[in-house]
């Protein structure tokens, strides 16, 4: 049969009176019950047998049925999960399996609120279902409670549907006790009559369907559509914000809203179970509400945003004189809802379902982000962004990721999706598309390989990942054109790696530099954050001021305010504009190559940002170790959290405290596995206090060797290629079960090539272990980077990692016996045969090639004897 061709619906004169029901038409029915319903749907499932159609009922809700089981109607039920883009997947899939020319009944629209608590994400599943059924030139009712939806979700049903009706229940005639129905055509696509969208009276038991032509029975009908409440205000407001609207008056009477605070932290705050019970133990009521009103859309805040309001909560209830010296935030959140309805209303959402699917999964993954990136965002959402441009003012804020996986119990996606900051400077126009960019960039990285490849790892890529957003405003100062913070770091309640040899790993640690918080969780080119042991502050590793001076942050981030960007400057930038109580606080002298050059007769000072007045800050260094050490008692688990520090003159400080996660360890002991005595002329390397990682031993399989000279002296714009090409290598042994050792100079993961191989985690993340070599030739030198997101990673995927110094940390080391084996790089990979004398593959023999570390000893040893070498 051809598109839009005419069927029977069951009640005849209906047919007549609408020119018919067409191949490809979504029917919805605005109800006041759902018995309303059953008089147009029951006909409907009688004449579709009798014609022999193909009938679906999907059934996903907690009503009765509304079709009855029988021959000739398959009845498919659908779990109505929190997770809308699994619940319509799963929809789109049964679709699809019935082909062409199908009928369906589908559940009431209404329902998908108990799952999704909004009309948002309602408007948003039929907006990409229904032309999934019109492209199959199927025929579906839907029925629809009235009174219980936004005018803006009706709107998006009525637009997107072929035919939408509005059913009403009136008085039955005294003569024969027939029930009556009135029912008004709002929209029927592509048919029209004089009559047709009148007001029709519908008697189901003479299955007569006449227009109302007289004023009598016109005054009958609005009687009746006066009486059902139709076009009251309150019928206009989405279900969510009646939902907040009834616990806040309720609240404010006085009533128990516990209840309604379990729906809350459900619909709102968290999926986590383990976090539901830590934010029903600390919030109040007035704090789930205070976050709906700091919220734009619907849906989850995400983790990122929940895991930040619960640490403050707990810092609040269980040391209130420490969180007086928190500043208070101001953040507002992105609803999850607003991700969807983004993709939706531009039009990529079968690209989206495309992309989830495993041949799509990676290779689609770049298109998508492009559709993120390129989007457009609807007049009312620009309006609430204008709102929150005018509540800032001109502070400048940051829009970070905080999505729905993010930042929970085993999952921390550390670094893997895009945090972006605003000027917030300029006309409102300029302010709107800087905002409006930011979040594009924050929905386009849900697309980035390394978070595509972190969820993979993690069994996470068919659960929804719903995105939402923290925006935060900057804490910080001016300093001329520049703004930025006193300080910001990382901390951890608990570090699984020593910093020094008599620091405590239960103590806590913190990874501290002067600027935005962003040179804390990179790994920056010669710049190197403050490593603080929260038992002994003050103490570094460096054995003088040289090794401190050598080792400090050479980089720091700041806002731009004038460029709208951000910058990364040297001290000297902004040196004579910091007040000199900030320089106690921040900076410390070389004094010992201050001495030298006077000796020449050159008087000059020497400052390098150290911190050092910020770790000698008792006070400052107690309440950062409270902070982090309640934390862990709360969560039951190690934390990471993010910070910010500003300090005035008169020695008041502010403490931002920006995020919480449980840290991805445990701090529990780990087995040691037994040691095994290797022959000394075997010893491929020994390395002695150069570690990161867990007590682990096992055979080597591969080993990927970059070759510090070779790729020292490849020219700069080729170095990339060396990146590309151990990306290569770790995504053809992926899920092989291999154990790969990968042996780079300088710093891997790096974005200067000129430091190191410029590679993402995500072309490494197969490697059982890494090591990075300082080599004098070239300049190598690698930088055990505690706390960076890099580290993170390491930790979470159980990637043992090892620096290679020219000291005595490194026992024995000898390179030189890969020359005795075979590479097998060209064999593998034969287009990367010109990459022969940089990256080396060498398959050791199994039997007499070991690699085995002892944690709490800080012992590694590498036994690697190559493939026929063993006699």
């Amino acid at each position: 049969m051809s598109a839009f061709e005419r069927i029977q619906s069951g009640i005849p004169q209906m047919d007549q009176a609408l020119d018919s029901i067409r191949l490809g038409d979504n029917v919805v029915w605005r109800v006041t019950d759902l018995e309303e319903f059953r008089q147009v749907v029951t006909p409907f499932v009688e004449q579709a047998r009798n014609d022999h159609r193909s009938i679906y009922y999907i059934r996903f809700a907690s009503h009765p049925p509304l079709v009855q089981q029988q021959p000739g109607v398959t009845v498919i039920p659908v779990e109505l999960s929190h997770r809308f883009e699994t619940f319509t997947v799963d929809i789109h899939r049964i679709i699809e399996s019935a082909g062409r020319e199908a009928f369906y009944v589908f559940d009431c629209l209404s329902e998908l609120q108990t799952a999704w608590a909004t009309d948002l994400m309602m408007g948003n599943f039929f907006q990409v279902t229904c032309p999934f059924l019109f492209e199959l030139d199927t025929v579906a009712y839907f029925p629809l409670i009235r009174g219980k939806h936004s005018s803006y979700a009706i709107g998006c049903i009525r637009e997107t549907a072929q035919v939408f009706l509005d059913m009403y229940t009136g008085t039955p005639s005294s003569a024969s006790g027939d029930p009556l129905y009135y029912v008004r055509p709002e929209k029927i696509w592509r048919r029209d009559s004089a009559t047709m969208f009148l007001a029709h009276m519908f008697r189901p038991a003479e299955k007569s369907f006449q227009p109302i032509l007289d004023g009598v029975q016109g005054s009958h009908f609005y009687q009746v559509l006066s009486r059902s409440g139709s076009q009251t205000v309150s019928s206009c407001a989405d279900s969510w914000d009646r939902f907040f609207d009834n616990t806040r008056m309720r609240l404010e009477a006085g009533e128990d809203v516990t209840e309604a605070c379990t729906r809350m932290c459900r619909i709102m705050m968290t999926r986590d179970e383990r976090m539901r019970l830590m934010v029903g133990k600390h919030f109040q009521p007035e704090d789930y509400l205070r976050v709906r009103d700091h919220m734009i859309g619907t849906g989850m805040i995400g983790g990122k945003s929940c895991g930040m309001l619960l640490a403050r909560k707990i810092i609040a209830n269980l040391h209130p004189e420490i969180s007086a010296r928190l500043e208070p935030h101001d953040s507002f959140y992105v609803g999850s809802d607003v991700f969807y309805t983004y993709i939706v209303q531009n039009h990529f959402w079968k690209l989206r379902v495309q992309q989830r699917t495993e041949e799509g999964y990676f290779a689609l993954a770049e298109t998508c982000a492009e559709h993120f990136r390129n989007g457009r965002f609807s007049r009312s959402m620009r309006e609430e962004f204008v709102r929150l441009l005018e509540y800032y003012g001109g502070d400048p804020f940051i829009v970070r990721s905080s999505s729905i996986l993010e930042d929970g119990f085993g999952n921390a996606f550390a670094g893997k999706y895009e945090s972006v900051f605003c000027s917030n400077t300029g006309t409102i126009t300029e302010r709107l598309e800087e905002f409006e960019q930011a979040i594009r960039t924050v929905y386009a990285s849900t697309m980035c390989l390394s978070a595509l490849d972190y969820r993979k790892r993690r069994g996470l890529d068919k659960r929804d990942e719903q995105m939402a957003l923290l925006i935060q405003r900057v804490s910080g100062s001016h300093f001329g054109t520049w703004y930025l913070p006193c300080a910001a770091g990382v901390g951890y309640s608990y570090s699984p790696y020593r910093l020094m040899r008599q620091s405590d790993p239960r103590a806590g640690m913190l990874r501290l530099v002067m600027g935005l918080g962003t040179s804390a969780v990179d790994r920056t080119a010669e710049s190197y954050p403050r490593l603080v042991s929260l038992d002994m502050p003050e103490k570094t590793a460096a054995a003088d001021i040289a090794r401190r001076h050598q080792f400090s942050q050479r980089r720091f981030d700041a806002l731009d305010l004038d460029a709208r960007i951000v910058r990364q400057l040297q001290l000297e930038d902004i040196l004579e504009l910091l007040p000199e109580y900030l320089k106690k606080l921040l900076l410390e002298n070389d004094y010992d190559a201050e001495r030298r050059l006077r000796e020449r007769g050159i008087y000059r000072r020497i400052p390098f940002i150290s911190c050092r007045g910020l770790v000698e800050h008792k006070a400052l260094m107690q309440d950062m170790q409270c902070i982090l050490q309640t934390l862990q008692a709360e969560y039951d688990y190690p934390v990471d959290t993010e910070f910010t520090i500003n300090l005035a003159q008169n020695g008041e400080y502010i403490i931002n405290l920006l995020q919480c996660r449980p840290l991805q360890i445990s701090a529990g002991q780990q087995e040691i596995p037994q040691w095994t005595e290797i022959p000394k002329g075997t010893v491929f390397l020994e390395c002695v206090g150069t570690s990161m990682g867990w007590s682990d031993q096992f055979p080597v399989d591969l080993l990927v060797w970059v070759d510090p000279v070779g790729y020292y002296n490849m020219p700069y714009q080729k170095k990339h290629a060396a990146a590309s090409a151990v990306g290569r290598i770790n995504w053809r042994f992926r899920g092989s079960g291999k154990k790969l050792l990968l042996m780079v100079p300088g710093r891997i993961g790096t974005s200067s090539p000129e430091l190191g191989v410029p590679c993402t985690f995500s072309d490494i993340s197969e490697f059982s272990a890494i090591f990075e070599l300082a080599d004098s030739r070239a300049g190598y030198q690698p930088e055990l980077s505690y706390g960076s997101h890099f580290f993170q990673d390491l930790v979470e995927s159980g990637i043992l990692y090892t620096a290679v110094f020219e000291a005595s940390s490194t026992r024995c080391f000898h390179p030189e016996w890969l020359k005795k084996s075979g590479n097998r790089l060209k064999d593998l990979f034969p287009d990367l045969k010109d990459l022969e004398d940089i990256i080396r593959i060498c398959t050791p023999d199994a039997a007499h090639s070991l690699l085995q570390y002892d944690m709490q000893k800080d012992r590694l040893l590498l036994q690697l004897t190559p493939a026929g070498e063993t006699d």
